[in-house]
């Protein structure tokens, strides 16, 4: 990383001085560096950055080959359409950390074509690649997904199998990484179409920060769930420290956003959070050579929570009475923007970031031994944590807190059992009235509960199918009237969709007497005999955290993978934070024995 700071600060140097390194004097004709001339300039800069003129002439050196490599590559593109792009490679794979990998390529030639070359030229079994945070479709070309020449491609792998494993083995590795994002998907797909409705079955609502359902069109809500679920699948895989598998789930997670209006990403920290778990990943990866989209996102995450919790979190302080506990979200955030800033090569910038991290950290860093009375107290240890933190360390108020919040849990609780006793007796009325039990269910949840609107519902709804079926049983008269059996006839208007006159013909041109296959078969758009299963539109609501049911339970991995603590993302023990920390002090120090 320091490379990267050093040769960051040296361009800007250069630009500002307007010194073309790929132009005589610095390189020769034939590409070669000018010696003299580049040492010259090695000893002008090296005192104005306090370090050996050796080190500035290496970095230098690599910025010329760079920018002469550039200018080959321009001309390649220009006479003969062949693009170089950058691969980041996962560390493991690269030959050092100096050397960059280039790629040269077609745009106009498909994903695939080019993980095949990546893979055979690296070892690398299973790969993804990644282009400005968003994976790169195999099955279309480079050009049609934005690739352009120098762009920078991040090289992700999907399955690390060791190289004495059977290739059977890689299979399945392989096989077991893509399902992983079916599955997730499937799971949440299904969750997002119940609404409540059948008694017996999971489902997701979404809730706001005290667990009361807020209201979304439908098809928002199918892509908030989706969302919602590949994040948390993805922030459980973070916790295992599968980073690589985690940033997949993380990226589904930021395309189903994207399909969300921006009124509610306006609304909720979700998409603020993903984008700092993203960027985390990039960190964990060794990949935040991925800047711009990395400076994007936080970016982004940053405007979400000032429009979220407010300028000075007012609106925040409002909802929830304090600001303690969200306050390791902006930790992260200052934390990964002072490390960015640092491989920019803008020192001031990235020490004024990491004085606000370290002015967090002293406060969010909390005291053992009140951890330990409060978990004697009987209280878990993310209580205690949260706790202190919402009330910056006060042992006695944190207890307060925590009790209140377990009250207000509770008291969130037996509200849901009362409407769901409620809703149980009003059914159990309507059924009494000779509807269905599903049908009632259906009806009340589209009616908001209202039992009167319920019934006007299923009134209607069996108004209009008393009528279909009236309309085709006068159908089936006229068709007996001209003489044919009553089978054939119900057959006949089967197979013509209700058409009469087509019945009829369908029937002379028989004699008036079909096959069995076609007495047996129905047209595949054929409608069920019960239409009130199907008339009515899936309910939906907004939040900032999932929540189950009362009487759900965790019967699928989907679910598995969400916690039923409304703010498991909050709950940080800081420790890798911690370590970044001492890492950065390090850098800006002068030190330059770790990597990040």
């Amino acid at each position: 990383m320091s490379d990267q700071n050093l040769e960051a600060k040296l361009k800007q140097m250069l630009k500002q001085e307007k010194i073309q390194l790929w132009n005589p004097p610095f390189s020769e004709d034939s590409s070669e560096p000018g010696h003299q001339h580049m040492k010259e300039l090695a000893e002008r800069f090296s005192p104005l950055l306090c370090l050996q003129v050796e080190e500035v002439g290496g970095a230098l050196e690599v910025i010329r080959q760079q920018a002469v490599n550039r200018g080959k590559g321009n001309k390649t593109f220009r006479e003969t359409n062949v693009a170089t792009v950058e691969l980041l490679l996962p560390r493991d794979t690269r030959k050092d950390d100096k050397t960059k990998s280039h790629l040269e390529t077609r745009l106009d030639v498909l994903v695939q074509e080019v993980v095949d070359r990546i893979g055979e030229e690296y070892g690398l079994k299973y790969i993804k690649l990644i282009l400005n945070g968003k994976t790169l479709s195999v099955d279309q070309s480079l050009d049609q997904q934005g690739v352009k020449n120098h762009s920078k491609m991040m090289v992700l792998k999907v399955s690390d199998a060791e190289w004495k494993l059977q290739l059977s083995e890689e299979e399945e590795k392989k096989k077991n990484q893509k399902e992983s994002l079916q599955r997730t998907q499937k799971g949440f797909q299904i969750l997002s179409e119940r609404d409540g409705s059948e008694d017996s079955s999971p489902f997701l609502e979404i809730a706001d920060q005290r667990g009361n359902p807020l209201k979304i069109p439908p098809q928002e809500k199918k892509a908030l769930i989706l969302a919602m679920g590949f994040h948390e699948k993805g922030r459980s895989l973070m916790k295992k420290k599968q980073f690589d598998n985690a940033l997949c789930h993380l990226l589904q997670a930021d395309e189903q956003f994207s399909r969300c209006g921006s009124a509610l990403l306006a609304s909720v920290d979700n998409f603020a959070v993903l984008q700092l778990d993203v960027v985390w990943c990039y960190r964990a990866l060794e990949a935040l050579s991925c800047l711009d989209d990395g400076r994007s996102r936080l970016q982004r995450a940053e405007d979400c929570f000032l429009r979220c919790y407010g300028e000075r979190q007012q609106r925040l302080l409002m909802i929830k009475g304090n600001t303690g506990r969200e306050e390791v979200l902006f930790l992260r955030l200052h934390l990964l923007q002072s490390l960015l800033s640092y491989i920019e090569g803008n020192d001031a910038q990235a020490r004024h970031q990491l004085s606000k991290v370290e002015a967090l950290y002293s406060r969010l860093c909390l005291d053992s031994e009140k951890m330990d009375q409060l978990m004697s107290l009987g209280f878990t240890e993310r209580e205690a944590r949260l706790g202190l933190r919402a009330c910056e360390g006060d042992l006695q108020e944190a207890a307060l807190h925590i009790s209140n919040q377990r009250q207000e849990r509770e008291e969130l609780k037996q509200r849901e059992r009362k409407r769901r006793s409620r809703r149980s007796e009003v059914i159990s009325t309507l059924t009494e009235l000779g509807f269905s039990r599903r049908d009632a269910a259906r009806a009340l949840h589209h009616a908001d509960g209202d039992v009167d609107k319920a019934y006007g519902i299923l009134l209607d709804s069996s108004g209009s199918a008393q009528a279909t079926n009236n309309n085709t049983e006068g159908c089936v008269e006229q068709l007996l009237y001209l003489g044919f059996q009553r089978d054939v006839s119900e057959a006949a208007l089967r197979l013509t969709g209700g058409d009469v006159q087509s019945a009829t013909q369908l029937l002379l041109d028989n004699q008036g007497v079909l096959s069995p296959e076609l007495m047996a078969e129905s047209p595949s758009s054929e409608e069920p005999s019960t239409s009130s299963s199907n008339s009515f539109s899936t309910s939906s609501s907004t939040s900032t955290g999932f929540v189950l049911t009362e009487d759900s339970e965790l019967v699928n991995e989907v679910l598995e993978d969400i916690s039923r603590h409304e703010e498991d993302y909050l709950d940080l023990t800081l420790e890798e934070e911690s370590e970044l920390i001492t890492t950065m002090k390090t850098y800006l120090s002068g030190g330059h024995t770790h990597t990040v």
